[in-house]
């Protein structure tokens, strides 16, 4: 099993993140970034939209990381990462589309807004927008976690795995930004698991005033 992807990103840490849970054996390339390498025809055919992550399981490439994570749960893992029921896949998927939908782009108008971009061309309207936005979220995660250990349940999952990358950088980029009382007691239970230590709370201050990768 190889993944490709830049670890500055927070798509590839997804997936490495979850790999870990799974206890997987993988070797992970950089590619992308100040790695470069996203252009070349041989990276093309394993996507053909020359982005990461991209994950090779012998003969086969997976790309879009909620797709990655999908396949991955699906082919290792136990019935609590892959509930035989569909209606229990159903707790972790509607926040595996939630996340990819809502709470990731307000998130990333905040990050590219803010701390990618020099402190002299920043549109603090609009990253403020955005962040109202990502406070919305936090409290309808909230919510959640006022009935639930985790996302899906009493046990981590899948919805976890997305939410969770985003709230690390969202809380580090440098704002201030305050967390309900529920989700800091989840985060705080995150940090503590190895793959997320490893991969998710890592260093991104090569991305700082970055708008170029």
């Amino acid at each position: 099993m190889k993944i490709y992807g830049r670890t500055t990103s927070f798509n590839v840490q997804k997936v490495m993140w979850l790999v870990e849970e799974l206890a997987l054996r993988y070797e992970q390339i950089e590619l992308g970034g100040r790695f470069r390498g996203l252009d070349t025809e041989a990276f093309a055919l394993l996507n053909p939209l020359k982005k990461v992550p991209v994950l090779v399981d012998g003969d086969k490439s997976i790309w879009e990381s909620h797709t990655i994570l999908r396949y991955l749960i699906a082919s290792y893992g136990d019935k609590n990462w892959y509930p035989e029921f569909p209606y229990e896949r159903s707790l972790y998927e509607r926040w595996l589309d939630w996340s990819q939908v809502i709470f990731q782009p307000a998130f990333m108008g905040v990050f590219w807004g803010y701390y990618r971009m020099a402190p002299d061309k920043r549109n603090m309207a609009v990253v403020n927008a955005q962040l109202e936005k990502c406070h919305h979220c936090l409290q309808i995660i909230s919510q959640q976690l006022s009935k639930t250990s985790f996302l899906a349940g009493d046990s981590i999952a899948l919805a976890d795995i997305p939410i969770g990358a985003i709230i690390y950088r969202l809380t580090e980029q440098g704002l201030d930004i305050s967390l309900p009382s529920h989700v800091e007691r989840w985060y705080q239970t995150l940090k503590q698991r190895y793959g997320y230590k490893k991969w998710v709370m890592s260093d991104f201050s090569e991305l700082r005033a970055r708008e170029d990768f």
